[in-house]
């Protein structure tokens, strides 16, 4: 990636959990990453969603709490897995009351952003 990109410009053109980690510089494990690079992007996404508010307006400082939050996310699939960490909504399961658990997830759910 070209330095003089901006952050949203730069974030366009990244596609792979790898691309992400590689822009903000951070270490991994390639066999971590095979297995949950979905639920990685997801849970990076998941982060950045509840710190929006709260971003600087300095592309510098965003650009570091970028890369925490991807740290952060990635390590979360280092130390535990997809179906512990409950990423993905068909991972969330749901008592009925009848008795025992449902994973059904509707579809206005599964298109939400």
């Amino acid at each position: 990636m070209e330095d003089t990109l901006s952050l949203a410009e730069a974030m366009e053109d990244l596609v792979s959990a790898e691309d992400f980690l590689d822009y903000f510089e951070v270490p991994y494990e390639t066999s971590v990453v095979q297995v949950n690079r979905l639920h990685i992007l997801q849970r990076f996404h998941d982060y950045l969603a509840k710190q929006a508010p709260n971003l600087p307006p300095e592309e510098e400082q965003q650009r570091g709490i970028y890369r925490l939050w991807l740290e952060r996310a990635y390590q979360d699939f280092v130390v535990s897995n997809s179906i512990t960490e409950k990423v993905f909504a068909v991972f969330q399961n749901q008592a009925k009351p009848e008795g025992g658990f449902s994973s059904f997830v509707s579809l206005d759910k599964v298109f939400q952003k």
